[in-house]
């Protein structure tokens, strides 16, 4: 979409579809709710790009099980959505919501979604020698990271050295 300047210049203002640019990759974010929202027990998904430290944009996955009571595992969803997406597509984290944060119109309210769990999932391989524990340090670091794992596993099942654990 692009609007007029006073001075008669053509303005980019922003987007008409729901297409965001995550790490140089675009990414549909109808194309993530309906894989998240295919899952089993999902009743409702949304998909959203979240920027909660300047440059750190994630793809983030808000999901609402079909019932309340019996739970849902965030992990599972995210698994069977690895399985459907490429990489880039699947969220980096899923928070599970009892219900979506309605305005007064009945629209979600994106201000009133929860901050996701950035904490590591689990403290990762220490650094061997020296040399990766330098490494390690300065991604930490630029990552914003307290600590930072060795290797990762990610859902390719490759590993990549010095990434946040989890």
């Amino acid at each position: 979409m692009v609007r007029w300047t006073a001075g008669g210049q053509l303005e980019f203002v922003g987007r008409a579809d729901h297409q965001v640019k995550v790490r140089g990759f675009r990414i549909e974010l109808g194309e993530v709710e309906a894989v998240l929202g295919a899952v089993e027990g999902v009743a409702q998904a949304l998909a959203l790009v979240r920027e909660d430290r300047p440059g750190d944009r994630r793809l983030v996955g808000y999901l609402v099980p079909s019932d309340p009571g019996a739970g849902l595992d965030a992990a599972q969803v995210r698994s069977l959505a690895a399985a459907r997406l490429p990489e880039y597509m699947v969220p980096s984290a899923l928070v599970v919501l009892d219900e979506m944060p309605l305005t007064p119109n009945g629209k979600t309210d994106l201000k009133r979604l929860p901050l996701p769990d950035t904490a590591p999932r689990q403290a990762g391989r220490p650094p061997r020698n020296a040399r990766e524990e330098v490494l390690c340090g300065l991604f930490a670091e630029l990552l914003g990271l307290e600590q930072i794992g060795r290797t990762r596993t990610s859902s390719s099942a490759a590993a990549t050295r010095c990434w946040p654990p989890g």
